[in-house]
Order: structure tokens, then C-alpha cells, then sequence
């Protein structure tokens, strides 16, 4: 019976994951709503294609573009109130593992679990680092419904 329910699970969280990237490219956005991009310019229609947003695009345009915003901010200051949408990227270590590492024999010595006593031993295995941290790979502010500006975080 448990076995069948992991199989359940495992096929419902394939097909979330199906469902979740059938509009992960601005070709299907296009396609899943066809009457949005018809409205856009060429130059426009030109760069959703490419996945680009432009100074005067619609918020329906960023979205063909970019997809969904990860989160939305508002933004208030002296000449009134914006909004903005972030798409966030996840940094990680640079893939390299992290070792204990061994020691021999005498007064002990530091392992994963910190300063251990005398004999053989330590921790061998590695363990991967986790995230490091979280920015805005794409962030676009819109005042009256209109991109009025964009950011890119560009790789090094």
C-alpha cells in the first residue's frame, strides 16, 4: 500500500513539474495566449521573442517575455508609487564539497562534528554546500502600468 502511494506521489509531483514548464519559454507564452502577443508592435513581438523587455512595455508584454514574477514590491517615494516585479536566481557554491577530513591517532583532531578524541577516525564523506544567497536576476518597475525601467544582473 505504501509502495503504490510513493508511486502516486512521484507521478503528481512529475506532472507539477510538467505543467510548471509548459510556459517556461516565451515561445509558450506565446502560445498560451496568442491575443496578448497580437496586440504587441513588431519590435515588441521581436523582443518577447527573445525573452527582452523594453522601456514602455505592458505588464502582459513582461509577462510573455519573463513569465510570472517570483514576488512583487511596491515602492513609494515623493513622485508617487511603483511597482516591481523581481524574478529571482538562486547562487550557489561553486559545486565544491566541503570534507571533515581525517586525523590520525594522538590528541584528536577536527571532523564534521567538531574536535573529536584520540584514534583513527574523522569524517571522510563530503557534503555539498547549500544555497549562499538569493538576488534579482530581473527586475522591472512599472509606474502606470508601463515598464519605466529594467535590470539585469549579468554574470561575472
Amino acid at each position: 500500500m505504501k509502495h503504490t502511494q510513493y508511486l502516486i506521489a512521484a507521478a503528481a509531483f512529475s506532472g507539477a513539474l510538467w505543467l510548471a514548464g509548459c510556459n517556461a519559454t516565451p515561445d509558450a507564452r506565446i502560445q498560451s495566449n496568442p491575443a496578448a502577443f497580437a496586440q504587441l508592435s513588431p519590435q515588441e513581438q521581436s523582443m518577447v521573442k527573445a525573452g527582452q523587455v523594453g522601456l514602455g512595455f505592458s505588464a502582459d508584454a513582461v509577462k510573455l517575455a519573463l513569465g510570472n514574477p517570483d514576488r512583487i514590491t511596491l515602492k513609494t517615494d515623493a513622485t508617487g508609487q511603483v511597482e516591481v516585479w523581481h524574478y529571482i536566481e538562486t547562487a550557489y557554491y561553486d559545486g565544491a564539497f566541503l570534507y571533515g577530513g581525517p586525523y590520525w591517532g594522538g590528541w584528536g583532531g577536527w571532523g564534521r562534528h567538531g574536535f573529536w578524541g584520540g584514534g583513527w577516525g574523522g569524517y571522510w564523506g563530503p557534503y555539498p554546500v547549500g544555497p549562499v544567497s538569493t538576488y534579482d536576476h530581473f527586475r522591472v518597475v512599472f509606474r502606470n502600468g508601463r515598464v519605466i525601467e529594467f535590470n539585469q544582473e549579468v554574470g561575472s
